[in-house]
């Protein structure tokens, strides 16, 4: 089957329009939820990171705000000109309290260096040196509290310098070097999701802190910083998170919040395959459910598609049946649908063409010897008893052609079979109105039964009327045949009487005929009669006595009959 048939098949057409029907709509509704589903973890993504970023940015300011606000109890009470050693017991406490505190410098309200205690190098007391002019003094005096830029020990350690004055300039200020490699304590313990992370960057994009502490002490060199800082960068100033990829290539989702006071971004990032798992999740869900359904719903259209099909397949193979003459054929469909109801409308169709048939074959059967009205008339009663044997009164006809035998032998056979037609046509035709029975013919002789085995009335009187027109006819083709050079004649013979009437022969090949003396005697009339003589019996002529001239042709020896048999005539040309 080629492919333009193939979707020409109601089948494929079912298949197809019910597969869509139902596929369609599953494939759509997935769409829509993958749609929203993503959607929705996008919004509680960047919800989450938002928060989590915010969350780690509030730890590093409390953890750098902790810092200064124990600086600010060293710088409460006027410096004299005496050595303090008070501040200098309270400031070696502050490096015991806070362990990120690597060194802590005191300086008077002139700007003098008072007091210097460092945990690697040498204290120093009352030294005095002038740093009024120093730019974190200075930047300590216009804000209150002064961060440096990021600097790194010897390039490896991330220190922040940190400044603070009192409420008076008597009180002076306190310079602390905080080492922010103790930031990993806060850093590590952010935790989002199963394997996100948390790191910082200061205001040049540096990394100041970050759960691999190993990053954060090679935070100086670019390249280390490079992939953090365009995490950082990715993000920007727009609000909520961003994709970007991490030191290792890997795609991954990131959000920002700025840390109050040092001016650094602290980024809260997670693998993208994370993030997105719970979407991924859904959408593989989705997928295997559509996939499911897709194939039940292909399941679902061929069952489907092969239920409605099958009785239009069963009624058209039916109906081909039909169409070849098998009126016996029946569908069986019990849907209890339409299709079931069809088919009992396709059996009671084929049953009544099968009474059709059986009727035009009866009717056939009933026109070979019956006159086609007569046949009609037997089949309207329903009732082919008639046909049965049994004796009743006939008129039989008898009818030939004089001179047949030589004629037949001169002449080509196709002028035979000519002359033959003609004939028949005549007669038959003739036969038919008067509603006679034709009972055989054979050569160029016909048998004609009346009053059998329909009766007539005056069986006698429509006999000779009949016997009148097959001359008339007949004659006239003479005529024609004679100016061809064909010499033949007609006569008729007529007898009246009993005879045993009915069916005759064998099951498959039946004939209607009659039987008894007035058959022959028929016969043997038909072969006294000369060309254009109708000759019949006294019973015959008594018959229609009164009705049609009948001429006493006298008393003639029949063959067959011991006694001359009284023969009548009937004059055609004077009716």
């Amino acid at each position: 089957m080629i492919a333009q048939d193939r979707f020409r098949s109601l089948f494929h057409k079912y298949l197809l329009a019910l597969f869509v029907a139902v596929a369609i709509p599953l494939a759509f509704n997935g769409v829509i939820e993958g749609w929203f589903g993503y959607r929705d973890q996008r919004a509680r993504l960047d919800q989450s990171l938002g928060l989590q970023s915010a969350s780690a940015a509030a730890e590093i300011h409390d953890f750098i705000h902790g810092i200064t606000t124990q600086l600010g109890w060293l710088v409460q009470l006027p410096w004299t000109e005496e050595p303090d050693d008070r501040r200098r017991t309270d400031a070696l406490r502050l490096l015991r309290q806070a362990p990120a505190i690597a060194s802590l410098t005191l300086l008077d309200g002139n700007g003098l260096e008072r007091l210097y205690i460092s945990r690697i190098g040498l204290n120093r007391i009352e030294s005095r040196a002038d740093r009024s002019a120093d730019p974190t003094l200075v930047g300590a005096r216009a804000a209150q509290i002064w961060f440096s830029e990021v600097s790194y020990n010897r390039g490896s350690e991330p220190y922040l310098t940190v400044a603070t004055v009192g409420n008076r300039q008597a009180v002076g200020a306190v310079v602390a070097e905080i080492n922010l490699k103790l930031i990993w304590d806060v850093i590590s313990a952010i935790k989002f999701g199963r394997t996100g992370y948390a790191f910082v960057l200061d205001r040049s994009g540096r990394l100041i802190a970050h759960p691999d502490i190993s990053l954060v002490l090679r935070g100086a060199e670019e390249a280390t910083s490079e992939p953090f800082r365009a995490v950082r960068d990715a993000i920007g100033t727009k609000r909520g998170f961003a994709t970007s990829r991490d030191a290792q290539g890997q795609y991954i989702v990131a959000s920002t919040a700025p840390v109050q006071g040092p001016d650094w971004t602290v980024v809260v990032a997670q693998p993208l395959s994370e993030a997105y798992a719970p979407i991924y999740a859904a959408l593989w869900r989705t997928a295997v459910l559509l996939a499911i359904s897709i194939i039940l719903a292909g399941v679902l259209a061929y069952a489907f598609a092969d239920r409605m099909t099958e009785p239009i397949k069963l009624l058209e193979e039916g109906t081909e049946r039909i169409g070849a003459g098998f009126f016996e054929h029946r569908i069986s469909i019990h849907t209890g649908d339409e299709f079931q109801r069809l088919a009992e409308s396709f059996n009671r169709m084929a049953s009544e063409l099968a009474l059709a048939q059986q009727h035009q074959e009866r009717i056939a059967k009933l026109k070979r010897f019956l006159a086609p009205q007569v046949a009609d008339l037997v089949d309207r009663a329903g009732d082919d008893s008639v046909l049965d044997g049994r004796r009743t009164e006939v008129v039989v006809v008898f009818c030939d052609l004089r001179g047949f035998t030589a004629f037949s032998a001169g002449a080509a056979p196709e002028d035979v079979m000519s002359v033959l037609s003609e004939y028949y046509e005549s007669l038959g035709r003739v036969i038919a109105e008067f509603e006679a029975t034709l009972i055989n013919f054979s050569g160029d002789g016909l048998m004609v039964l009346v009053n059998a085995p329909v009766p007539v009335e005056e069986p006698a009187l429509r006999a000779i009327d009949l016997a009148i027109d097959m001359q008339k006819n007949v004659q006239a083709l003479i005529a024609g045949w004679r100016s061809n050079g064909y010499h033949v004649g007609f006569g008729i013979g007529l007898a009246s009487g009993p005879a045993t009437v009915g069916r005759i022969g064998y099951k498959d090949r039946l004939d209607y005929t009659a039987i008894g003396s007035v058959v022959n005697l028929a016969a043997r009339l038909c072969a006294s009669a000369a060309d254009g003589e109708i000759l019949i019996d006294a019973k015959v002529a008594v018959g229609i006595k009164g009705k049609r001239p009948v001429e006493d042709l006298g008393g003639r020896e029949i063959k067959g009959f011991d006694e001359a048999i009284p023969v009548f005539g009937i004059n055609f040309n004077t009716l």
